[in-house]
């Protein structure tokens, strides 16, 4: 079984959801009749037996229906505030349909359209829909002036999905779209332009330059830290959580308990936490979740001497949309072993496979993941096991580091 999830933002650039992607197996070819009635039970069973909050955290899940789904008792398994049931474009409406939605709507559920294509004034959907969702690459936004004015005067909210730049999510918002779903939060909006996290790279180059001397110096080390009383804060904050209740008296002893592999690892993350200030927080979750994600894949695909680079490519991967600058620029003065800036800047190298898995995987691009993961010897469940491990690892870390998600 495959199973990602994409972000939905509202207007702040905040979560309010997340669309489920998944695939039964590698044989199922998506939303095909009985497949798709497969799929779409076991990640309601998944998200039932494990509880929701474990992949949505707490916003909203968006998953798709086909028509006997929607027939079923099974979206109630879902609490009505944390589901939007997402009505699939080539679902066939009759009555029995109708009024199976009427039903939902009255025990809470909100009800999205998906992919919409058909007429505003005559799919007899419309008028049960809370959400109608626009797939920006099959509708343009210029074609959807009429649709749009006359949604917003039902009071619908408008869902814009495959925007993949700044300038498109920003004329969505000006035509009345309110939820976007797309990939241009982990772009850069402005490149080349002067950035004033500059000096806060600097920094913590200097720490990463001091962890990748052949006798990194914990002394020196605790002296960079103890000039800055944020990152010496949030650093004994991380350890606190480590050391139970060890009492941890200097920043030197606090090192020397972590270990040089961690220190490094949470080093990244705080400066990734940093560096994405005034950013979407859900670019930095992305970050963590690549980073555990292409750790496991790295150990699962016969990679496992490479883990700890895998483990930083991930991380560092979306620097350059933190940073507003060329992914070239962004690296420059960061310490980072060539394979990591190979496969970042020239997209070739030993990590490529990984990294290349790792956006399909996020993209539900299911064929090409699971050809990939095959290339890799690793199996479907242990693909899926690695994914939503990544996902609670993620939360975890940001639940440390004082974040809300």
């Amino acid at each position: 079984m495959f199973i990602a999830r994409q972000p939905i933002f509202n207007k702040s650039m905040e979560v309010f959801g997340y669309e489920l992607l998944f695939r039964s197996g590698s044989h199922s070819k998506g939303f095909d009749g009985v497949s798709s009635s497969h799929a779409t039970a076991s990640v309601i069973g998944n998200l039932f037996e494990s509880g929701i909050d474990q992949i949505v955290d707490d916003k909203r899940a968006f998953i798709n229906f086909d028509a006997d789904f929607i027939r079923s008792d099974l979206p109630e398994l879902i609490e009505s505030h944390r589901l939007i049931i997402e009505v699939l474009e080539d679902v066939e409406v009759d009555e029995s349909l109708i009024e199976r939605i009427k039903h939902l709507k009255h025990k809470g559920y909100r009800i999205a359209l998906d992919d919409f294509v058909e007429s505003y004034d005559d799919y007899p959907l419309v008028p049960f829909a809370d959400i109608i969702k626009y797939d920006l690459m099959m509708t343009p936004l210029e074609t959807l002036k009429g649709p749009v004015a006359n949604a917003l005067r039902h009071h619908k909210i408008l869902l814009a999905e495959k925007i993949e730049d700044e300038a498109t999510f920003n004329l969505a918002k000006e035509m009345g779209f309110t939820l976007f779903q797309g990939y241009f939060f982990s772009k850069p909006s402005i490149v080349g332009k002067p950035n004033h996290k500059a000096s806060t790279k600097t920094q913590y180059a200097r720490i990463i330059s001091e962890l990748k001397k052949e006798e990194p110096s914990y002394q020196v080390l605790a002296e960079i830290i103890e000039k800055d009383v944020n990152l010496a804060y949030r650093l004994m904050r991380v350890i606190s959580t480590r050391a139970g209740d060890d009492l941890v008296y200097s920043i030197k002893r606090a090192l020397t308990y972590m270990g040089l592999k961690e220190i490094e690892r949470w080093i990244n993350i705080l400066m990734i936490q940093d560096l994405g200030e005034n950013k979407p927080k859900e670019l930095m979750i992305m970050s963590l979740v690549r980073t555990k994600f292409a750790e496991a894949i790295a150990i699962h695909g016969g990679l496992k001497k490479i883990k700890h680079e895998a483990s930083m490519m991930g991380l560092f991967s979306t620097i350059d949309a933190m940073l507003d600058q060329p992914m070239s620029e962004a690296l420059s003065d960061i310490s980072l072993p060539n394979s990591i800036k190979e496969t970042l800047i020239e997209h070739e190298g030993i990590l490529m496979p990984i990294f290349k898995l790792i956006n399909t995987y996020e993209r539900g691009d299911w064929d090409e993941a699971y050809a990939l993961a095959k290339k890799m010897k690793m199996d479907e469940d242990s693909l899926f096991d690695a994914y939503m491990d990544s996902v609670k690892w993620a939360r975890e870390t940001v639940a440390i580091m004082g974040m809300k998600g």
